[in-house]
């Protein structure tokens, strides 16, 4: 249907997101953006420090090596953190918006002097996009895992209850999803505030019991640490690039929050806290090196233990809430950008437009939280497997940052290649060092990620084959309606829309109507349904109308990636143009393809019957643009590709 249509539009678009933030309150988005941005990497100390120090990555637990381990945390969060999420990527947004898609759509904007990069630019952004539904799975697993984890702390005996604990946790999670996350949303920030402050105070109280960890902050430690390692460095890296994850999740809520709440709350809060608790657990690790057995629920006393796993439990909740959600807005802009069927879409809140529930990708991500934790057992052997999907995302982000600075910015090459060849360079780094953990668990995401690219190429692919075959089979439009004598033909006094992709043919809905009931609408609208690849269309700009004489108007409607289609709404405005629709006067025809894969077309066949069968199962038209129930006629045609 229209909306697998993409339009690519360069127009200035006003970002209502924008204007939205300046009318709220810098506070209030800031504590937001701590509840629902920082959650994921706010419990990476959960059990990063403690991957570093595993036999396999060969590095010995003494003062030298223990020093050296956080001071490589610490720079890897101000330079892959701070200095290029904070400082760079953040100001690559399209249009307010955030996300590996948005940027691979502003990339593919920027490259208008050379149209055969755009699909590739989008395909890679689609690659990056994919892999986020990996971290989707093993986000909640991890910190969920990760917390529960300290009821072994508090007594071995409750060990055996942690994966029942975890397992239930994560089916509540996902089962509540359905209701909404506004009334939820309300407390995450300042549990995030506690959370945060308990890992700041955490990490002074042993900090003061070994000061000589201060040393640490001297980037020289990392350097020399790094650089003893030999080839050993990229199993090192491969556990430190778990203090980087939700790296992300900066860029990609940019759009709910706004730029500078996500920085402010990053330097005011997170970056102080997350420093403070690592160096407070290598400061721990100096005076008793045994706490390496869990070194964050080491720092407290035994009577704390049991609030640090309540608070801990809670922040790790909140993390999976946030990847959950994101999900669910990275398979919306799938949608719309043409990369997946249609699939139902609850709205959640009456006022939050972002505020969504799909609830087949709730029930697909809680299968794979399910499996992976059951199949993994522990929060440390899900870090063996973690960080490849997030390393590759990363690696994608940079290279679609190239594009925007270099052609979008203008800046010169010289200085675009230095910036972004940097950070390449460790993201580079980074993937290296989380590739050996492929046979680990890593093939996990990768299978994942390559399986969803591999269904959202084939829809993609397949629409536009269809659409070429709608084409080429298709009565002109234009000429049908030369042919057509309005006064020989019984007119039915409603207005009748005829939703197709192709604006140019006479929809199918319609031959059908006139064939079967002889009648003819007094007003007919064939109507087009396009998502631009900016996340808001400005209202100035959402429909065009063109008469095509005869009582039939050709009138398309530009719809956001980012925005709901209420097509009956968006079609108020056509009466600014002499066309009125009335809304109880309006009936909606609706042509429904049957897919018939046939040899010889223009994919394999396995990938045409697998199309055929995401065609079959897409969620109805009615529902994905709102129209009325009781206004709708649906007719259905076969065709062959």
């Amino acid at each position: 249907m229209a909306s697998q249509n993409v339009l690519i539009q360069s127009s200035a678009v006003v970002d209502d997101r924008k204007s939205a933030h300046k009318t709220q309150g810098i506070t209030a988005l800031t504590l937001g953006a701590l509840g629902v941005v920082y959650g994921d990497i706010g419990t990476s100390p959960l059990y990063t420090f403690q991957e570093i120090f595993r036999p396999a990555t060969g590095v010995a637990l003494d003062s030298q090596h223990i020093t050296g381990a956080v001071s490589a945390i610490i720079w890897a969060l101000m330079l892959v953190v701070m200095l290029k999420y904070v400082v760079l990527i953040l100001r690559a947004d399209n249009r307010g918006e955030g996300g590996v898609l948005a940027l691979a759509a502003l990339a593919a904007q920027s490259t208008d002097k050379y149209p055969r990069m755009r699909p590739w630019l989008l395909l890679l952004g689609l690659f990056g996009a994919t892999l986020f539904y990996g971290d989707s799975v093993i986000t909640p697993a991890i910190s969920v895992l990760g917390a529960v984890e300290g009821l072994s702390v508090v007594t071995p005996t409750l060990t055996q209850f942690v994966l029942p604990i975890t397992l239930g946790i994560l089916v509540a999670l996902f089962l509540v999803q359905r209701k909404g996350t506004g009334t939820m949303g309300k407390v995450f920030g300042p549990l995030m505030i506690l959370w945060f402050s308990i890992l700041g105070i955490s990490g002074v109280c042993q900090i003061v019991q070994a000061p000589s960890i201060l040393t640490a902050l001297n980037p020289l430690c990392a350097i020399q640490f790094l650089l003893e390692r030999g080839w050993q460095v990229f199993a090192v890296l491969g556990a430190i690039v778990l203090a980087l994850t939700g790296a992300e999740a900066l860029y990609a809520d940019m759009g709910h929050f706004g730029r500078k709440p996500i920085q402010i709350a990053w330097v005011s809060m997170v970056l102080p806290a997350l420093a403070l608790n690592y160096l407070g657990q290598g400061a721990l690790l100096l005076v008793d090196p045994a706490a390496i057995a869990n070194p964050f629920y080491n720092l407290f006393p035994a009577a704390f233990i049991w609030p640090a796993v309540i608070i801990a439990t809670i922040a790790a909740i909140i993390a999976s809430q946030a990847v959950i959600s994101g999900a669910y807005s990275m398979t919306r802009q799938a949608m719309q950008l043409g990369f997946l069927p249609r699939m139902s879409v609850q709205h959640t809140s009456a006022n939050e437009a972002g505020q969504i529930y799909l609830p087949a990708v709730n029930w697909i991500l809680l299968l794979g939280v399910v499996v992976v934790v059951i199949y993994f057992g522990s929060a440390p052997n899900l870090a063996a497997a973690y960080g490849i999907a997030v390393t590759l995302t990363m690696m994608i982000t940079t290279l679609l940052t190239f594009f925007v600075v270099r052609y979008s910015w203008n800046l010169p090459k010289p200085l675009t290649l230095f910036a972004t060849g940097f950070f390449l360079l460790v993201d580079l780094a980074l993937v290296s060092g989380c590739a050996i953990k492929f046979l680990d668990g890593g093939w996990f995401a990768l299978a994942l990620g390559g399986l969803l690219f591999l269904l959202m190429a084939t829809w993609r692919r397949g629409r536009e084959i269809l659409m070429e075959t709608i084409r080429k089979e298709g009565v002109g439009l234009q000429a049908f309606i030369g042919t057509l004598n309005p006064d020989e033909i019984q007119r039915a006094a409603r207005v009748a829309v005829y939703p197709v992709a192709d604006p140019t043919t006479v929809p199918q809905a319609l031959l059908h109507n006139l064939k079967h009931n002889q009648v003819l609408h007094e007003r007919n609208l064939i109507l087009t349904v396009r998502f631009a690849d900016v996340p808001w269309v400005d209202e100035s700009e959402r429909v065009e109308v063109e008469s095509l004489g005869r009582s039939f108007w050709r009138v398309s409607l530009h719809f956001g990636f980012m925005e709901v289609p209420d097509v009956p709404q968006a079609l108020k405005a056509c009466e600014a143009f002499g066309l009125a629709v009335p809304l109880f006067q309006t009936s909606y025809f609706l042509s429904r393809e049957t897919i018939i894969p046939t040899p010889g077309g223009g994919m394999a066949s396995w990938r045409e019957h697998m199309f055929a069968t995401m065609s079959r199962n897409a969620s109805g038209v009615v529902e994905f643009f709102r129209l009325p129930d009781n206004a709708v006629v649906e007719l259905g045609t076969r065709v062959q590709i």
